[in-house]
């Protein structure tokens, strides 16, 4: 299979149906799309094929295309990610993992246009998070829940409204920022910088006033992000954390006990805003980013300095501290359901406290919810125009 024969199945797979986000391709499969949550073979004339183990290594080898980290990083790993472009067509996250011996490839059709805050219907809080001057803004979350999107939705506020220098370190580069206000330089693990550790440290030296890392996962990243927020630098980063208490459980756990005291301080100094966030079912059949958010104020100082994870703790913390911009995750759902953008059911079956978050729905003349399935949590999906004609980065 060539790239050309590759790029027209994937427009056959992707204008087979409406609404489709994501492409898979399974040895003793037809390649597969995925709309609205569902999985299934397209109905096109003449039949796709099921794939076969050099078909699907076929795929994945147009796919990665000349870039050799990612060969060895397969065959080393057992998986790689990368991005991948059809000009005219739509541009892709890619998975390309092995199993039982062969190859399977999982392609996320992404936003030709990079979200707003407003798109993302994100909390005004956001909004305050873009005009930081420095510190370390973490957003946290289950793979898969949109962190990435919600990173490229602040980076695009501050390209759009502030005249400084943007670098980020990206595996892979999702959204293709266009300087604005800002000037933004992209940097891709594997191509561009070898760790994210290394390429925080010379992200340092490329006089950048904002860092966007996709990962902060190691001590030796941890440690270079702390000290490019120390030294007058905003860093915005991930975790693949579900709240305050884990995520700074979690920074702790990547130091040496006898190192959490002097972190905690640091820590102390220059976080700002933890947030959490996962996707639940929209009523207009997409998804919406239900969120918790943490504002860094002088009570979650001394947790932090503490050393206090507690869960219920942060809980009352975030409840009491809406005047800050803070909430919980119930309270957003609670929002989000009196705007009409989620049902009674959702934001029951999505909450933490279920039993609580019933009484508060029949305290406002809601029957009690029936229960729904969790759907499996997805990335928010944006409507994507064409991309038009323009340039692969990828060749």
């Amino acid at each position: 299979m060539r790239r050309i024969e590759l790029n027209a199945l994937l427009r056959t797979l992707l204008e087979s149906e409406q609404g489709v986000s994501d492409l898979h391709f399974s040895v003793g499969k037809a390649p597969q799309d995925e709309a609205n949550g569902k999985l299934r073979c397209p109905f096109v004339q003449p039949p796709l094929p099921e794939m076969t183990p050099f078909m699907t290594e076929q795929v994945a080898l147009n796919l990665i295309h000349d870039r050799p980290h990612l060969v060895r990083e397969l065959l080393t790993k057992g998986s790689c990610d990368c991005a991948y472009s059809v000009p005219g067509l739509a541009r892709f996250r890619v998975n390309i993992f092995s199993q039982r011996g062969s190859y399977s490839v999982v392609l996320r059709r992404l936003s030709s246009e990079v979200p707003s805050i407003e798109d993302l219907c994100l909390p005004p809080v956001f909004g305050e998070m873009a005009q930081l001057k420095s510190g370390i803004v973490l957003v946290t979350g289950a793979p898969g829940t949109g962190r990435t999107t919600t990173l490229a939705a602040l980076t695009a506020e501050i390209n759009h409204t502030r005249p400084l220098h943007i670098v980020t370190l990206e595996d892979p580069i999702e959204f293709l920022h266009r300087h604005d206000k800002a000037t933004v330089n992209q940097r891709e693990l594997g191509q561009d910088f070898a760790t994210f550790a290394t390429g925080m440290r010379d992200a340092l030296r490329q006089a950048p006033r904002v860092v966007v890392v996709g990962g902060l996962q190691d001590r030796e990243t941890m440690e270079a992000a702390l000290t490019a927020a120390e030294t007058g630098h905003l860093v915005f980063s991930v975790l693949p954390t579900t709240g305050a208490g884990q995520t700074l459980e979690y920074i702790d756990n990547l130091f040496e006990p006898g190192e959490r005291d002097r972190l905690r301080a640091r820590l102390a100094e220059v976080l700002r805003y933890v947030t959490a966030q996962l996707l639940v079912p929209a009523k207009d059949g997409g998804r919406v980013a239900a969120l918790e958010v943490l504002v860094i104020d002088d009570r979650v100082r001394e947790l932090i300095l503490s050393g206090n994870t507690d869960n219920e703790m942060y809980a009352e913390v975030l409840s009491r501290g809406a005047a800050n911009g803070m909430q919980t995750l119930d309270q957003h759902l609670l929002q989000l359901y009196s705007d009409n953008r989620i049902s009674a059911s959702t934001a029951a079956n999505f909450s933490g406290d279920r039993t609580a978050m019933q009484r508060t729905l029949a305290r406002m003349d809601v029957p009690e919810p029936l229960d729904e399935p969790r759907d499996v949590v997805e990335r928010v999906s944006l409507p994507v125009a064409d991309v038009g004609e323009e340039e692969d980065p990828d060749e």
